[in-house]
């Protein structure tokens, strides 16, 4: 845009013909075109960082739909210890992400392997990055930890949480960003220097695996670690279920992380105001590619819900709203590597099939005896494996090359007659991770496990840690499965007519 309005009092003279101070003249006009093309410099730096402030709001009010939705996933007596677990998760995360977490993601220039510039965000901002970009990758970081949270919840030692939520915001994570989103890294489809992993990179736009797998591989470890919940399989290894104590607290926390996601992939753009100069199309530009964006991440999370509902109804026989819930939120993991890239059509099978990977691995869980309080582990690390498949197999060229623009002739979708090499990309990154996560965070688990620093004890976890470890319950209530022999309470009912309560 700045180009365009470009001039030189060198062009203007012989427009201007040998009227009097005519230099002067053109001199003058060219320096208003400039001073316009600053103003429309500075307003597109304004724009674009407003919609990036915007969607880091955006994502990081998810964080208290995780808060809600892992409150409502566990019983009573531990309300406060996941509530306090996942305000920990931004605290601890935004010191290590500032400190460390950054510049091993985003601190280029560097190498493929890890950044190395921008600690504590030293000569901070730069021509390439603004506060904007920190906040709304540390709103992403959070993010993961969060996740792994969820899976160990209810028998996790509060030290635990403080030392695998920094480690994760401020390494694990940060470097499975840098491979596959920093314009240095290894395999990533935006690395802007040498030859692209498979001749394409990986594509995952707002993180099926960079955030997804990462927090659910995380939390795969740490509660296999652990082990199951007390009481969470019987003798004979029959499966118990331990519901959680408010199904409202747990829609509440699903709504406000759907409402989040559009920050989350939409937002991943991280800029608006670009047009992509269709001369066919002048009214089609980023801001269109947004909106799309937007579109596959519903349909894929309606297509999901609606999969799941229907599915447990067949199996089980009644409605559950849990099951839905989840089935929503795993179409969400699995479109988010795709979003940017995939036509609307193609999202509905996206959540189709999340639906159904996201049921199987439940019913696997159980037979391996896993215990996953909020199916963190299936739901963010299944779903989004499946959502890198899905890119590999349903990515379309046009928007490929829109997104990921400099290399024209890069494959696509493999259903979409791109080849295989996209495909193939996509399965070294799940494994990747798979390997790196492992490598990392299993040592960690197992270190806490061996100093007996990661699971509370038998008397702590059939009491609940609201009461043993943090002074007291949420609020009055009653597990209709806690055998703890501290004073229950249960909520009554009291009768229009009377002021009798009855339980």
């Amino acid at each position: 845009m700045a180009d365009s309005l470009s001039c030189a009092a060198a062009d203007l003279l012989p427009l201007l013909g040998g009227a009097p101070n005519a230099t002067a003249a053109a001199t003058f006009i060219c320096s208003r075109f400039d001073a316009v093309s600053t103003r429309l410099a500075d307003a597109t730096l304004a724009i674009d960082n407003t919609y990036l402030l915007f969607s880091a709001y955006l994502v990081f009010a998810m964080q208290l739909g995780f808060a809600m939705l892992c409150a409502g996933s566990v019983r009573a007596k531990n309300t406060m210890n996941i509530m306090l677990t996942n305000v920990l998760d931004a605290a601890a995360g935004g010191l290590s992400y500032y400190l460390f977490g950054y510049a091993f993601a985003f601190g280029s220039p560097s190498n493929g392997f890890i950044g190395k510039h921008f600690f504590g965000l030293k000569e901070f901002p730069s021509p390439t990055a603004d506060y904007s970009l920190f906040l709304y990758q540390w709103a992403f970081a959070i993010a993961a930890a969060g996740i792994t949270s969820g899976s160990i919840a209810e028998r996790t030692q509060f030290v635990a949480y403080l030392i695998y939520s920094s480690f994760l915001t401020g390494f694990v994570y940060p470097v499975v960003s840098h491979w596959f989103w920093s314009g240095d890294g290894w395999a990533g489809a935006a690395k802007t220097g040498g030859s692209l992993l498979f001749g394409s990179g990986a594509i995952d736009f707002a993180g099926s695996g960079v955030v997804h797998m990462v927090g659910g591989i995380a939390g795969l470890w740490g509660a296999l670690i652990e082990g199951p919940r007390i009481g969470r399989f019987d003798r004979t290894g029959r499966s118990v279920a331990l519901r959680g104590h408010s199904s409202s607290l747990v829609v509440l926390g699903t709504f406000l992380l759907w409402f989040g996601w559009y920050g989350f992939n939409p937002g991943s753009f991280l800029t608006i105001f670009k047009s992509y100069n269709d001369t066919n199309r002048t009214y089609y530009g980023q801001w269109s590619a947004v909106g799309r964006t937007a579109v596959t991440t519903t349909l894929a999370g309606s297509t999901a819900a609606l999969t799941t509902l229907f599915s447990k109804r067949l199996l089980v026989g009644h409605w559950n709203v849990i099951d839905v819930c989840n089935g929503l939120l795993g179409g969400f993991a699995a479109i988010t590597s795709g979003c940017s890239v995939v036509e609307p059509w193609a999202a509905i099978i996206c959540g189709f099939v999340a639906s159904w990977v996201l049921i199987g691995l439940n019913k696997l869980a159980e037979k391996l005896k896993y215990d996953d309080p909020l199916e963190a582990a299936q739901l963010h690390g299944g779903c989004g494996a499946w959502g890198l498949l899905f890119t590999g197999l349903f990515a379309k060229k046009i928007y490929v090359n829109e997104v990921y623009s400099g290399h024209p002739d890069r494959p696509y979708g493999l259903l979409m007659g791109g080849g295989g090499k996209l495909l193939g990309a996509q399965i070294v990154q799940i494994l990747v991770i798979i390997g790196w996560v492992t490598a990392t965070m299993a040592p960690l688990f197992l270190g806490l496990h061996k100093l007996k620093l990661l699971r509370v004890s038998r008397e702590d976890e059939m009491a609940g840690m609201d009461m043993t470890r943090h002074g007291g319950m949420a609020y009055i209530y009653h597990d209709e499965d806690d055998g703890s022999n501290l004073p229950q309470f249960k909520m009554s009912r009291v009768e229009p007519g009377g002021d009798t309560p009855t339980s």
